[in-house]
């Protein structure tokens, strides 16, 4: 709920407008998520998914397009809850500048999501501020790190398909017990196999590895700046202002 400004010039207006602002990361999500299903549409009408997937028959490539696209869907769930939570916080903080420290102060401790839980928990235990810190990061980036996990598991895929696709090579060449020329041309396609299997299985995880991190790290700095805003706005939480007027 947005409060009425009495006019742009006035100085307490442009403070309350600029609260109201905040980064719309599930919107960029969406047009990133936009720019994918485009580039995808791309690719496909010019048959690179269909070379990608028929020259690697140990499935690796498939499997990393598929743990990128879980992985980008839980991106696009977590942006929506943490423009969620950020909407709540602005909302709690959304107060007349003129207003008291104590009815500020109050105002907080009625909000809703993870800052609300957060302001009532430092009025609540001041001596515990350090945990319900903690408390906090978790909520905000805690889930994060497993995904980092995964990110990682795409590249390694890809080194792991490298591997397969050179022994490939290497048994190949190690079963030519003498040379046809006649043969030549069948020879080069057996050999080419194993060594196309390790470029594209590694390039397939490089991509997505890239994608993905990319991602991941637009909510990390997002979260980080959420748990700076809601830190910030409880810093006048004290058992005295704490206290029902």
């Amino acid at each position: 709920m947005f409060l009425n400004l009495k006019s742009a010039s006035d100085p307490a207006a442009k403070s309350l407008k600029a609260q109201t602002l905040f980064e719309p990361i599930w919107f960029e999500w969406l047009v990133l998520l936009g720019l994918f299903i485009f580039a995808s549409w791309l690719l496909g009408i010019q048959g690179v998914w269909q070379l990608l997937l028929t020259s690697d028959p140990t499935g690796i490539t498939a499997l990393i397009l598929v743990v990128f696209s879980v992985s980008t869907l839980w991106c696009g769930a977590r942006s929506r809850a943490l423009n969620q939570q950020r909407a709540l916080c602005q909302k709690a903080i959304q107060m007349p500048p003129q207003w008291p420290i104590k009815n500020r102060v109050q105002a907080l401790l009625v909000a809703e999501g993870w800052a609300g839980e957060y302001w009532r928990a430092l009025a609540n235990n001041p001596h515990e501020s350090a945990t319900a810190l903690d408390v906090l990061a978790e909520q905000a980036q805690g889930r994060h790190t497993t995904m980092w996990w995964v990110n990682g598991v795409q590249l390694k895929l890809g080194l792991l398909g490298k591997v397969i696709g050179f022994s490939i090579l290497a048994m190949q060449i190690g079963h030519i017990q003498n040379f046809d020329p006649s043969q030549s041309q069948e020879l080069l396609r057996n050999l080419t196999g194993g060594l196309g299997v390790a470029l594209l299985t590694t390039m397939v995880g490089l991509v997505g590895n890239i994608l993905l991190g990319l991602q991941l790290t637009r909510l990390d700095r997002f979260a980080d700046d959420l748990v700076l805003q809601i830190q910030r706005h409880g810093l006048n939480i004290t058992p005295q202002n704490a206290q029902p007027a």
